[in-house]
Order: structure tokens, then sequence, then C-alpha cells
């Protein structure tokens, strides 16, 4: 196996399984001749790292880099800036990273990071800024009360409260819990909001300046509800409140109830959710999706996870998305749910599938491809950190009047809201553990939306559905007439008379690249509209010249 970097269209360089020489000069002239942030660089980093000590600065942000943080990257010892932000990364922080004495600066946010923050951290005195914010890091902040820790200061501090040059820091957004330490109260700029502090980020200094989100007791006679609950140690204690959704429409479910004549018009269904149509008041038509799940699965770090995700999906604005309209939250009948806008002309997949596929003319096809690929585009490299599909198919992408797309993710709360006895990940009690496994699988590689974009374009252009009784798989039926270019044309949908070949062929190009068996050897979603957006015609003029021509076509495909 091996991955690549994608510098620029058409140019790869190989990072693992390469000779050491190669790594070796990719690397020098990463961080030697300039900086490589936003460059559409893919792939694992090189274990050889560890051996280039000489390096000062590790700048690799805004790319597609996966895998962990390389164990050896401790050996860089002359290193002064990281920052590997906006990324893909996973797995925990490694503790060698404390053995770095002269960096000044650590940016590790908008990763899919997880475990505890290391304490050798407290090691690295000369550490003025850290931002570990937006990822997935669970546990107490390291400090006085851990006795693993090996880092101590003549006030007998450990951990992180040993970071005397620290001015900014930024762990927001992660699972945190336990207390703040009091030390944070020197750090000049300091966020810690959405996590689930238990003394409420109290350090003595004004909100304004920490950033920090309050969890006000019951006590407290505060509106603002909260909820405490033994996490997976039984001696830490967690509380959330509604602070998060401040800025999320809340829509009552009697509301809904109403829109959805009392929640009777189904559209769809399964063992996690159900998805019902309804009309607004005020004339919107929209989709509630509610949570298959009860109270009695629905621990806090279930909730703080529903939150989040809520936020998540509010924050999204392209035109070919579904705009979340708002949120239902109610416990008497307890009941999680989610309200979008409702797309009128069906599913992609009905359009093309069904006795009305002859609408779509190519032109029309193309255009819905490209707008598909603009909205992954942004979803990939605009949104951050990157957000994923949970299940990109042409039955998650809607159409509008004018047949313009948008893709809903219906399916984003499978794996948090499996049930007992379904499948095989169980989330018995909402543990922590299997909460932070359900994230991860539900934030799912990009890669994965890439090869479910290549489906979409096989089925744009041939008119079949992914799988078939009769035709049988989709991708392995196409992989035959894929190799050649004079085979393509064997792939256009037989009611189409006004296939563009020169168009055909690129899509062919792009598919090909689609669906490369190898995840990692897959082009980013930025890369791929880029090439449809230099090839492809999909000018007003040219859809509507060839509308007429479509309405033609199915007339005489139903004759």
């Amino acid at each position: 196996m091996y991955c690549i970097a994608e510098i620029s269209v058409g140019i790869y360089i190989l990072l693992i399984n390469s000779p050491f020489s190669i790594v070796k000069y990719l690397i020098k002239y990463v961080l030697l001749s300039r900086e490589l942030a936003n460059s559409s660089l893919k792939g694992f980093l090189a274990l050889e790292i560890e051996s280039l000590s000489s390096l000062q600065k590790l700048i690799l942000d805004h790319n597609t880099l996966m895998g962990s943080i390389p164990k050896g990257i401790g050996k860089l010892t002359n290193l002064i800036v990281l920052n590997l932000s906006t990324n893909q990364l996973d797995g925990p922080i490694p503790s060698e990273i404390g053995d770095m004495p002269k960096i000044s600066k650590i940016d590790l946010r908008a990763n899919r990071l997880d475990g505890a923050i290391p304490p050798e951290l407290g090691k690295l005195t000369s550490l003025t800024e850290l931002r570990l914010n937006n990822n997935s890091l669970t546990g107490t902040i390291p400090e006085s009360n851990d006795s693993t820790m090996v880092s101590t200061n003549s006030d007998g501090q450990i951990g992180l409260c040993r970071l005397t040059q620290l001015t900014d820091m930024d762990l927001s957004y992660n699972y945190l819990v336990g207390d703040v330490p009091t030390c944070f109260k020197q750090i000049q700029r300091l966020s810690m909001v959405g996590n689930c502090f238990e003394n409420n980020g109290t350090t003595n200094r004004p909100d304004n300046q920490s950033g920090l989100r309050r969890c006000k007791s019951r006590s407290s006679g505060n509106s603002a509800t909260w909820t405490r609950a033994i996490s997976w140690k039984e001696n830490t204690v967690i509380s959330i409140d509604d602070d998060l959704l401040a800025n999320v429409p809340k829509i009552s479910r009697q509301e809904l109830a109403e829109a959805c004549e009392d929640f009777s018009n189904i559209i769809g269904s399964s063992h996690d959710t159900v998805v019902y149509k309804g009309t607004m008041k005020d004339g919107s038509e929209i989709a509630v999706v509610s949570l298959s799940a009860s109270v009695h699965y629905w621990t806090s770090y279930v909730e703080l996870y529903f939150q989040k995700e809520v936020v998540e999906m509010a924050r999204l604005n392209h035109e070919n998305v579904a705009k979340m309209m708002g949120y239902s939250k109610e416990s008497d009948p307890f009941s999680r749910m989610l309200v979008f806008q409702y797309p009128p002309n069906g599913t992609l997949y009905e359009h093309l599938h069904d006795v009305e596929g002859c609408q779509l003319s190519w032109p029309r096809r193309m255009k819905i491809a490209l707008s598909i690929a603009r909205a992954l585009r942004y979803l990939h490299t605009e949104m951050q950190p990157p957000f994923a599909v949970a299940a990109l198919t042409s039955s998650s992408v809607y159409l509008t009047e004018d047949f313009s797309p948008k893709i809903i993710d219906f399916e984003r709360w499978r794996a948090l809201l499996t049930k007992p006895g379904l499948s095989s990940g169980t989330i018995v009690n909402g543990s922590f553990n299997n909460i932070m496994d359900s994230r991860h699988r539900r934030f799912m590689d990009v890669q994965a939306n890439t090869f479910a974009f290549g489906v979409i374009l096989l089925e744009l252009i041939s008119g079949r559905a992914p799988v078939s009784k009769d035709t049988g798989d989709l991708v392995d039926w196409a992989r035959k007439h894929l190799d050649q270019a004079e085979e393509f044309s064997k792939l256009v949908d037989p009611k189409l008379r006004n296939a563009n070949h020169e168009n055909l062929g690129i899509v062919c190009n792009v598919v090909n690249l689609c669906i490369d068996a190898e995840p990692c050897r897959r082009p980013s979603m930025n890369m791929i509209a880029a090439i449809l957006e230099e090839g492809i015609d999909t000018s007003a003029a040219t859809v509507l010249r060839d509308s007429s021509l479509a309405w033609a076509e199915a007339e005489i495909a139903m004759s």
C-alpha cells in the first residue's frame, strides 16, 4: 500500500513506501524552501521524518494528511513551529511531543485527534501558543493532581501549569471534563468553550477574556438547564447547558406535529430515524428527522454529542446543501428532532431510475454533477474541520423545481443510535468510549464521499442503479468500459440521444479517479470540482436550449 501527496493536477509525490531519499528531499523542500500550507497535500506523515533533526518549522496545515502523528516527531529537537492543523489526523497526541525543548508554537486544531492531553506537554517551557481545539480529546486537563506527571516547577506545579510562557491557548470543542486549572488565569488569550468542566471554567477572569462557557447549577435560579452524570470514570461529573444551541432556532414538538399531520406523513424510516414531511404555517415544506432514541439510552455524553452535531450542521451554508432550519428537544415525551428544508422535486435516484428519469437531459445531468461536486468541495475544504456526508447516495440528493440538487444528511445519526441486537456497534448505556467510536465512524473519511460521488456520476451517465438484481453492481459493470476511451460510449444511458462525448470522456476519467480501490489515491473534491468546472459547459443557455429536447426524448421513450 502507498499513498500520495497531491501537489497539483497530475503531479504526485509518493510518501509511503518510497525511497528514503525522496521522502527526505520532500520534507526538506517543504520546510527549508517554502511552506506548503493549503497545497492539497494528501497522504500520511512519513516515519522517516524523525531523522530530520535540523528542521525548525513543520507547517503543513489545511491539507489532507491522514493517519496518526508519528512518535518520532519528538526527535525534532530543533523544531520551533509545529502546525498540522486542519487535516484528518487521528489517534492520540504522542507523548514524545514533549521532547522538543525549543518549540514555541503547536497548532493541531481541527483534526480527529483523541485520547488525553499528554502531561509531557508541561516540559515545553518555551511554548507560547498551544491550539488543540476542534478535536475529540478526552479526560481531564493534566495538572497538579496527577502523580504520574514528570514535569514539576519550583512551586510544585506539574503538567500544563508549568507553561509559564504560554500566552495563547485554545482547548475548545473537545470532550474535556473535570476542573479548569486555576493557573490558566495567567494566560492572556484562553478559549475553553464546548467542553464539560465541573468548575464551570472559574479561573477568576472575566468571561470576555477567557471565552469560557458557564455551566449553571440548578440551585442558582438561572433558567438555563444542565445535566450531571457520572462519566466513564466513577468520580468524574460532567455538566451541560443549552448555551451551545443558543444560535440555532428551536421549534416546538407541537408545531412540528401540526406541520407533519400529527407525524403521520412518513417519507422514510430506519432503525435509527424516522423522517416526516411537513408544511409549516408560512407554507415552507420541511423534512423532520426524528431520532429513534429513548431516555434510557440518552446519557449526558449523548446529549453533548447531539448538541455539537446540531451546531455543526446548522453552520452549513451552501446552495447545494439543504439548510437545517432548526431542532426540537423535549423531555415529555422524550424526543430529539432535526428540521431541514425539503426540496419538493423528489430525489435524484427517483428521477434517474423511475419512469421520470428521461426528463434529465445530458446538460441537466452535467449541471447536477458539477453542483454536487461544488457542494462536496465546500464541505471538505471550506468547512473546518472537514464535514463528510454520512451516507452519500443519489437518494440523499434532493432536487428543487428547477432541478438544482440539495444534499441532505439524514443518516448522520446512524452510528450514535445503534441499539443492542441490531448491529455489532452497540451503545448499551451511552458510554463515552462507544460514543467516541461512533463519532469516528460517523465522521467518515472524505475519501468515502469521493467514491460515492464516482458512483453518482456513473448513475448520471448510465441511468443504472448502483445495485440491481438484473444488472448487478454498477461499479463492477462500469470498470469493464472505463479502461479504454473507445469503450466510454457503452456507458451512456440509452434514453439519452444528445450526450456530449467530450464531456463524457472527462466524466469517465473523473469516475476512474473517484472509484480507485485505494482510498488514499482518490483525489480531493477540490481537484475533482476543478476538473469538471474546466471541462464541462453547464451554462444556463446550454441547459435551457436542451430542455425542450429532453421533453421530446421523454415522449419518444414513452411512445
